[in-house]
């Protein structure tokens, strides 16, 4: 690389930082960057948090050609939530590359006609991109990169022959990116990683700032043990994980009943459910969340500060991934493990954990500041952020200090509103029209198990 291409690449870097915050580039990233454009193929391992999706776009962002306008850049994920993240990220890299996403649930008209102007990077899910190459959406021979992201996931879920199908369909390859939160994973051999560059980095310390404590519970069913421990983390966010889609539902509901404020998520909810409890628990607008082990990676929520284990995985490598949303990019953090006190631990856990006696406090935390509103038009209705924050603040009569995150969609919107104001903001809107369109603006449902 020439000096003056070498700097004119820092310089792109510096300003992408700048654009998502980062300060700069850690001891991983750095190294990734260098191996996936010098080397054909690259196995990046690296724990949850790390920032392995920054790793990989920065050097494909260097990679592509701005007068190729065809796909040259196919990143296959195991979920929609992973596709959305990384969507999300490249899209406010701020790059003349335009992104698009196929996953399954999502609109196929939409992808379609997304699909009729190519765009330089497609992600997607193995079922939908399988789809696609089915019905012959797009081209596949400008295709040079190919990234699998947590691609030990994609096998997990049983998606071996859609991944070698569309790997197959993909004739003029140049780079092959793996990447994975951890180490225990075998590449199948139609994924044609042949001397692949493997750089690990599971093995990186975290004791600093990771601690696990224990919470034994005296009743076998451990709802009050949870209660308790909940109450006692001074009204801060946490997310809590089991092992079963009914039983996130039950928890999530008995905790309403006790009068914490709690959602669910897990993958037998309808993808708008799954998007919605996402956004509110994002947002600030719900504060507890239960859920099985698809929250573990992947997924686009804010730092935890606590994790708690109400159920324990049966394999470490899941404990790690579930550990992975908290004590991220040099922040601290607890996981919590609630026991049966007759409960064997499995082999994994660390002996001699610190014990956690919450006590019988039942201060209940404070309710989320936030509220969210939820509109019925987005970006392919014309409406962007601005447009939104000038109705709310002009015909809405709130102060900029009343809105919080604000997320616009294909053809929906969600804005987190200070509680407080929601009531004068819904009153004063309910006649008005934004951009000459009359839109349904409500307070959006929560995700939440009904009582009885």
């Amino acid at each position: 690389m020439s000096y003056l291409c070498r700097m004119k690449t820092e310089d792109r870097t510096k300003t992408i930082l700048s654009s998502l915050n980062i300060d700069r580039l850690n001891k991983m990233q750095i190294a990734a960057e260098d191996t996936i454009i010098k080397e054909k193929n690259t196995i990046l391992l690296s724990p949850t948090g790390s920032g392995k999706t920054l790793a990989f776009l920065l050097p494909t962002l260097n990679l592509l050609r701005e007068d190729i306008k065809a796909v040259q850049c196919m990143i296959i994920v195991p979920s929609r939530e992973l596709a959305i993240q990384i969507e999300k990220v490249w899209k406010q890299m701020g790059t003349k590359f335009k992104v698009n996403v196929c996953y399954g649930g999502h609109s196929i008209e939409t992808e379609l006609k997304n699909l009729s102007n190519p765009p330089a990077l497609l992600i997607g899910t193995p079922g939908r991109l399988t789809d696609h190459l089915e019905r012959k959406s797009f081209d596949t021979n400008s295709i040079e990169i190919l990234v699998l992201d947590e691609f030990d996931k994609s096998l997990q879920l049983g998606f071996q022959d859609e991944m070698n199908t569309i790997i197959s369909q993909l004739p003029n390859l140049q780079k092959r990116i793996l990447l994975s939160a951890t180490s225990d994973v075998e590449v199948p051999d139609f994924v044609l990683m042949e001397s692949p560059v493997t750089l690990d980095y599971t093995e990186e310390e975290r004791k600093d700032t990771l601690s696990i404590k224990l919470v034994l519970s005296p009743e076998k069913d451990k709802i009050e043990s949870l209660f308790q421990l909940i109450c006692s983390l001074n009204s801060e966010p946490a997310l809590i994980f089991c092992n079963h889609r009914e039983v996130a539902e039950r928890i999530s509901s008995l905790l309403n009943k006790k009068g914490i404020q709690t959602g669910y998520y897990h993958g037998g909810m309808d993808q708008d459910d799954r998007e919605r409890v996402l956004i509110q628990f994002r947002n600030g607008s719900l504060n507890y969340l239960v859920t099985t082990d698809l929250a573990a990676r992947g997924l686009d929520i804010p730092e935890m500060k606590h994790v708690i284990h109400y159920h324990l995985p049966a394999k470490e490598s899941e404990f790690i991934h579930r550990n992975g949303r908290t004590a991220r990019m040099h922040a601290s953090g607890t996981a919590y493990i609630i026991l049966y006190k007759e409960e064997k631990a499995p082999d994994y856990i660390p002996e001699n954990l610190d014990v956690l006696r919450p006590g019988t406090n039942k201060t209940l935390p404070k309710r989320p500041e936030n509220q969210t509103i939820y509109i019925s038009g987005g970006k392919k209705n014309k409406l962007n952020k601005s447009d939104i924050v000038g109705f709310f603040l002009q015909k809405g009569k709130l102060d900029k200090s009343d809105l919080g995150l604000i997320e616009v969609k294909d053809f929906i919107s969600f804005v987190a509103v200070r509680s407080s104001a929601v009531r004068t903001l819904l009153t004063n809107i309910r006649d008005e029209k934004m951009k000459g369109k009359k839109y349904k603006i409500e307070i959006a449902r929560n995700v939440i198990k009904k009582t009885d």
